[in-house]
């Protein structure tokens, strides 16, 4: 672990200075060591440094993930990053606001791993909160902000970076740099988990009495935008973002059988871009309302989660838990009004 902070703290060294040199071309925060986006996920620096040391094999290497962990890849979602890769395998697949007011996902994968996944994105500090729930959880990304990547490193969890591991890393020909970067799941977790990994505080069952009929529901961020419509045929809500319909690389559309709207604090972190954009904090501990959208009908509910260990209770008005439907569930983040 010593020889690990020494790395990134050269490696961090390294590319501050090379964003020195490139300043007339950098905005955003680092996407990767020696990378740095602008407002809107562009790269403005070249691709992210050579590996620093050579890859370990799963299941061997002193790195190598917990049994029984999830995996989570944060996933580039800005217009140049679609059509993704592997969303539709993930068991939850989490959206949350970064700076500029875009949006950026994260997917977790638990009960299978598709053969790839991406593009690979950076990692942001309310990622930590939201992780803690599962037991050391292995974290795929492209890097962090230099100031991110000490609290990443005391995070109970396993990161997972391409100049880490770069067997499990390559770079696709179908997009630019950096949107381009794609995980093999295999080579860092294999085989998966299963479902008893997923201590979310889920609940999966019979739909809750009442709600409303609805059958198509936006979720805004300044510069992003979530719509999910029910489809009677599949059972599922089918996900559109920014006004197309969201598939994947090999075609499929992406259909949760549950989607919950989460309505949460954003505040200011304590960190910044290249220009000085403040990055927002999502809080996920706490308690609030959340709008659950399942079998073409909304439920209005509360969620709780007492403590960053703990997963989230979702609950009535007269405190009984919430089902959802069997299938991918997605929890969009939403600031709270």
């Amino acid at each position: 672990m010593g020889h690990r902070a020494r790395t990134r703290r050269a490696v961090t060294t390294v590319a501050l200075l090379a964003v020195t040199a490139t300043a007339s071309l950098a905005a955003g925060c680092t996407g990767g060591r020696g990378a740095v986006e602008d407002g809107r996920g562009q790269l403005r620096t070249p691709a992210e440094s050579p590996a620093e040391r050579p890859a370990e094999s799963p299941g061997t290497g002193e790195r190598s993930a917990a049994a029984g962990s999830v995996l989570a890849v944060k996933i580039d979602n800005v217009l140049a990053a679609r059509p993704q890769t592997g969303l539709d395998s993930a068991d939850i697949v989490y959206a949350e606001q970064v700076e500029g007011g875009l949006s950026r996902l994260m997917a977790v994968y638990a009960t299978r791993l598709p053969k790839a996944v991406g593009p690979v994105r950076s990692a942001r500090e309310s990622d930590l909160e939201l992780l803690r729930q599962f037991d050391r959880p292995t974290l795929a990304f492209s890097g962090a902000q230099g100031k991110l990547m000490p609290l990443i490193d005391k995070a109970p969890l396993d990161g997972r970076t391409p100049e880490e591991v770069t067997d499990a890393y390559y770079r696709g020909t179908d997009k630019p740099a950096p949107h381009n970067l794609y995980l093999r799941p295999d080579r860092l977790s294999a085989p998966a988990p299963g479902a008893a990994a997923l201590t979310t505080g889920f609940r999966f069952g019979a739909a809750p009495e009442g709600g409303v009929r609805q059958t198509t529901h936006t979720v805004r961020y300044p510069a992003a935008r979530f719509t999910f419509t029910w489809s009677a045929d599949r059972d599922r809500w089918l996900v559109s973002m920014d006004g197309t319909p969201t598939v994947t690389t090999d075609g499929r559309r992406v259909a949760p059988a549950t989607v919950v709207v989460q309505y949460v604090k954003v505040r200011k972190s304590a960190f910044r871009d290249f220009l000085g954009n403040n990055t927002p904090y999502t809080e996920t501990v706490g308690s609030g309302k959340a709008t659950v959208l399942r079998d073409g009908r909304a439920h209005e509910v509360r969620w709780s989660r007492a403590r960053a260990t703990e997963g989230t209770e979702f609950t009535t008005g007269s405190g009984a838990p919430v089902n959802f439907a069997e299938g991918q569930v997605w929890v969009v983040f939403q600031k709270a009004s």
